[in-house]
């Protein structure tokens, strides 16, 4: 018998363009926890818009049933995502 914990973990994709047929990273990684014994409980594609990440990342961390969050996409900050860094108050102003 395995002692191994079997933890709920959320995917989300950052993407303008990916779809979930299209979705390279994120069904890559759904089917790596799924093979590891792991349940994915959650996956979406987000544009990236930091208040579409926020509000999805929020609402997981919420949620009890789910015990890890993996985002992957993304270009990186820019003036679109809108984010200038970590911790920082004016990090919904863009620029």
């Amino acid at each position: 018998m395995s002692n191994k914990i079997k933890l709920n973990i959320a995917v989300l994709t950052i993407s303008d363009s990916r779809t979930k047929e299209t979705d390279k990273s994120g069904n890559l990684l759904a089917k790596l926890i799924g093979e590891s014994g792991h349940k994915v409980t959650e996956y979406f594609i987000v544009k990236d818009c930091i208040y579409s990440i926020r509000k999805t990342v929020s609402s997981w961390i919420d949620n009890k049933s789910i015990d890890v969050v993996i985002s992957t996409g993304g270009t990186g900050v820019t003036g679109a995502t809108g984010y200038g860094g970590e911790d920082q108050d004016e990090r919904d102003k863009i620029s």
